[in-house]
């Protein structure tokens, strides 16, 4: 493939805590805004406590998922003083972050109770930036895996934060429990976004990054819990042969659940997928027990800032 000359990326956001709870990413801001800028670096760097009220109680949210109200629907509401305290923070963060003063690329630190390693999330498999950050990372952290995942969601339909950027993703590291800060956790965290940081400065300076291959995985659908027909409440755990192990292939009738009752309900998909979100403690409020994902490999061009066409 052609080498792309793509524009520098010369203004970043590193938020935390827009989940109240995921503490790896609110430390990391904490110490993050600690050290003043001298002007002297490379990169502007917009660090940002998303949801301070959510943080400060330690709780996911304070009135409603301050990550699913980044649509455009959302982002135009009219709010008042009684509106739900995330939209209101939603349009303030957007006005800071997206419309006209778009940062070149956001990076939402958020962590899941899920064995997932560290995952980049974004909407988009041919954002060149963010797929040469992700084959970056894989190659230089060696203690920890590093996936892509890409929501095939329109970006009209976007919901969460780092769709406010013109490039973005969730950098999302697991496992953790909410309220919890576990210190591998943390210096995954601090090592990926550290290294996101010299791959952009290293891009904006010229670099010549050679392209290559990128596993994807592409969300195909998420999966409830069963649940008991009269009372709705589950009535089944993630098998013990499931749980623990995302993006490890589930093949058709492969143990899924194990009910309380002692049976064991297996996969009766018709395509082998990849598991991950594995038993996420926040989305049993969503009703997702596992998102379901297809790999592909993504051939992704050389890039180099258009500065040295």
């Amino acid at each position: 493939m052609k080498a792309v000359a793509m524009p520098t990326v010369s203004r970043v956001a590193v938020c935390g805590g827009t989940h109240g709870n995921e503490l790896a990413g609110i430390y990391l801001v904490r110490e993050m805004l600690k050290k003043r800028a001298d002007g002297t670096e490379p990169v502007s760097v917009v660090t940002v406590m998303s949801n301070p009220r959510a943080a400060q109680l330690c709780v996911r949210y304070v009135e409603t998922d301050l990550n699913r109200c980044f649509t455009r629907a959302a982002l135009s509401a009219p709010v008042s003083e009684t509106s739900p305290y995330e939209m209101i923070r939603s349009q303030e963060l957007n006005a800071l972050l997206g419309a006209q003063r778009s940062v070149d690329l956001l990076c939402d630190l958020h962590n899941t109770t899920a064995n997932t390693g560290l995952c980049l999330i974004t909407y988009s498999d041919r954002d060149w930036i963010c797929l040469h950050i992700c084959k970056h990372l894989q190659r230089e952290m060696a203690s920890t895996p590093v996936r892509y995942v890409h929501f095939d969601i329109p970006l009209n339909e976007a919901y969460s934060l780092d769709s406010v950027g013109k490039h973005g993703f969730a950098m999302e590291i697991g496992p953790q429990p909410h309220g919890v800060v576990r210190s591998v956790i943390f210096s995954a965290m601090q090592e990926g976004v550290q290294l996101m940081m010299d791959w952009i400065c290293q891009f904006n300076s010229g670099t010549l990054f050679e392209g290559g291959w990128v596993d994807v995985y592409t969300m195909v659908k998420n999966i409830d819990y069963p649940r008991d027909s009269e009372t709705h409440m589950i009535s089944a755990a993630v098998h013990p042969d499931l749980q623990d192990r995302d993006f490890c292939l589930l093949h058709p009738g492969d143990p899924m659940f194990l009910c309380f009752s002692g049976e064991t309900l297996r996969y009766r998909g018709k395509e082998a997928l990849y598991p991950f979100f594995i038993n996420e403690g926040a989305y049993y409020e969503k009703g997702v027990a596992l998102s379901l994902a297809r790999k592909r490999r993504v051939q992704i061009p050389s890039v180099r800032s258009e500065t040295l066409r």
